[in-house]
């Protein structure tokens, strides 16, 4: 099983060889390579950490800590919490970075450390680079006996994310009050079981709780996609409550479940917000990935403002974001980062959003679907062989397409008038992955195969 370093951080299974696998041995040297940069280059000896629910979190998070403290780095410890919580407590805290344990949708042998800067954000493709680079060197300075860092545990995050997100003003509670939605939560065994439903509960909601035990057992693969989430589906019908929420374990995911069991879409869960805001907003910019639908774009253009796409990955969203003043933001696999808040994927405040939009709308929520235009998307990949030249297959593809939208800023993408196909090289394993979006599903997987067929063609 593999272990892989990344710009973003550090992930892979637990036990195994070190190097091969996340084991101690690999969990201390890449914590002291963040720790020394962080020491390098904001001279701030503060570091907040906190894990989700999975069955090593306890012991990463031991083995960083102690390794952190080893370094003169102090320690603010949330424990158990969210993503999202950990990067607003980063700055509340003053702390020099962040380190959260989860390894967000993967099953439960996985963990990992994703690295946050001074201002709670994941650090940049610089950044990243810089520690690999000290992690690689493995020149750690440890401090002397007397300067060993210091340790204390913050267990009210939660919480205050939570007023945080109830006092913002687009969040409207006393309209999320007097609908008194019954709504099932699926918290996979993992921490949203300690965010979710005191937040709906704040919000006047009637919460039943799927999976709500934090021992990291997920009760299925953690990725809260629809063949993921049939039992959701069973007690929504069955409670006759008006929608469901999933999230994922480390609860910067969102995704919505319509009354009638079938899902609202996770690329809709953004469009959705996104309409509100912008509704809300008198308009304003967006930003998605390249590979979101289309909807947002034309739900933004609805409102009289300008979509605009990053390449893939949250801090690639986050700084395009920040470049165009967005209002909204986030990707297709549900997640929302509303700016206002803090520049992360949050699935609390998506949740606080999507519910006011309901609330004003007065719609069930798969009358609100229908709403949005209606776009399917098919998703293929191509396994990369060594004599593939892909720059080469990108320029004879750019060539025959020159009369269509070219975007080659991740990959490539090309928008066709019946829909886009982007093709981009994944960062963990050796393929390409393909993504097309259509209104009709077939088109879609027509666009797909044809562009794959090239690729075929011009090898």
């Amino acid at each position: 099983m593999p272990l892989i370093k990344s710009i973003s951080g550090f992930r892979g299974t637990i036990g195994g060889r070190p190097g091969e696998n996340l084991t101690p041995q690999d969990i201390v040297e890449c914590t002291a390579g963040f720790g020394q940069w962080i020491l390098d280059t904001t001279g701030n000896a503060t570091i907040v950490v906190g894990r989700d629910g999975r069955i090593s979190g306890e012991i990463v998070s031991n083995l960083a800590i102690s390794t952190l403290r080893s370094m003169g780095i102090s320690v603010v410890d949330l424990g158990l919490s969210t993503t999202p919580t950990v990067e607003l407590a980063v700055p509340e805290e003053n702390a020099g970075g962040g380190i959260i344990f989860t390894a967000s949708h993967n099953p439960q042998e996985w963990n990992a450390l994703k690295l946050l800067n001074h201002k709670g954000e994941f650090i940049s493709a610089e950044d990243g680079a810089a520690v690999l680079a000290r992690v690689a060197e493995g020149n750690i300075v440890y401090a002397p006996v007397d300067k060993l860092g210091g340790y204390r545990t913050e267990a009210g995050y939660i919480a205050r994310h939570i007023e945080k997100i109830l006092a913002l003003p687009l969040v409207d509670v006393a309209a999320v009050k007097a609908k008194k939605f019954r709504i099932v939560v699926d918290a996979i065994n993992s921490t949203g079981a300690l965010a979710v439903p005191p937040l709906l509960e704040a919000m006047g909601c009637e919460v039943s709780l799927l999976n709500g035990e934090i021992n990291g057992h997920f009760a299925h693969n953690p990725e809260p996609l629809k063949r993921n989430l049939g039992q959701l589906s069973t007690e929504v019908r069955m409670q006759k409550a008006q929608l469901g929420i999933a999230v994922d374990p480390d609860v910067d995911r969102l995704v919505f479940m319509c009354e009638d069991g079938e899902l609202f879409g996770e690329e809709y869960t953004l469009v959705a917000v996104a309409d509100y805001v912008l509704s809300k907003r008198g308009g304003g910019n967006t930003v998605s990935n390249l590979s979101s639908t289309r909807a947002l774009r034309d739900i933004t253009e609805k409102h009289g403002g300008t979509y605009h796409a990053a390449a893939v990955g949250e801090v690639n969203v986050v700084h395009k974001m920040k470049a165009v003043k967005a209002v909204i933001g986030g990707e297709g696999n549900g997640g929302v980062i509303l700016p206002e808040l803090h520049y992360g994927r949050d699935a609390l405040v998506g949740i606080a959003l999507f519910l006011s939009h309901l609330a004003h709308s007065g719609k069930q929520i798969s009358t609100l679907r229908q709403t949005y235009p209606d776009y399917q998307m098919a998703k293929n990949k191509l396994e990369l062989s060594a004599d593939l030249d892909l720059n080469k297959i990108f320029e004879a593809l750019r060539a025959k397409y020159r009369n269509e939208q070219i975007n080659t800023e991740d990959g490539l993408k090309i928008d066709f008038e019946s829909g886009w196909v982007h093709l981009r090289p994944s960062n963990t394993e050796p393929i390409v992955r393909v993504y097309a979006e259509s209104k009709s599903a077939v088109i879609a997987e027509n666009l797909a195969r044809k562009i794959m067929q090239d690729v075929q063609g011009f090898r």
